[in-house]
């Protein structure tokens, strides 16, 4: 986590944490109640990629170039992990971090099976398909993951040079606060967005 190992956040995710907490583990370099902040962020995702067998880079806003994910990829390689890209267009700048690891040797990635056939060898073992009796108690993804795209272009829509209110932002969207505000760091991340005091951002 990028706070302390007891500060949840974004809030909503208090159910996600606690299912963590019983059934896997929760990991922090940060003090207890130490809040996140976007300065964090890199340094867990060293912790995520250090846990991972493999990274999996999406063509989403944070592969474009200088962003998050391509500062865990920077991490992944120094530890010797997998690394997968999902193509994209040429043309789209969100798919050029993607575009680049593949051209210097990531795995190509169209669906699972490009994953599993790297990762099975180095298991050692098959994967088999999980208990659906599991699978229908699983909560439904959350609002963040499945409309991601169409809720960042809204706020990206309603920001500009001039810093405005995170609150007000949140009220004309009509989006739920934990998206909005994880989209935010997202893209105060990518150097896209600026905070400031009193609750305030801008488009950097």
């Amino acid at each position: 986590m990028a706070g302390g190992v007891d500060v949840i956040y974004p809030p909503q995710n208090n159910a996600l944490y606690e299912q963590i907490r019983a059934e896997g583990v929760i990991v922090s370099e940060m003090s207890l109640g130490q809040p996140p902040h976007a300065r964090h962020f890199p340094r867990r995702n060293r912790i995520i990629s250090g846990l991972s067998r493999g990274v999996v880079v999406v063509v989403v806003v944070e592969a474009a170039e200088g962003s998050g994910s391509l500062i865990t990829v920077n991490y992944a390689l120094e530890q010797n992990r997998e690394i997968f890209a999902v193509p994209g267009s040429p043309l789209d700048p969100r798919a050029k971090g993607t575009n680049r690891l593949i051209r210097e040797g990531a795995t190509l990635t169209e669906g699972a099976s490009d994953v599993l056939a790297v990762l099975r060898p180095i298991l050692g073992h098959s994967f088999g398909e999980p208990d659906p009796d599991h699978l229908r108690d699983l909560p439904a993804l959350p609002f963040v993951e499945t409309e991601s795209d169409r809720v960042r272009t809204q706020i990206m829509e309603l920001l500009g040079p001039a810093s405005v209110d995170i609150d007000e932002l949140i009220r004309q969207s009509g989006v739920p606060a934990g998206t909005v505000l994880t989209i935010i760091l997202e893209l105060e991340l990518a150097g896209r967005a600026t905070r400031y005091p009193g609750n305030k951002v801008s488009l950097a």
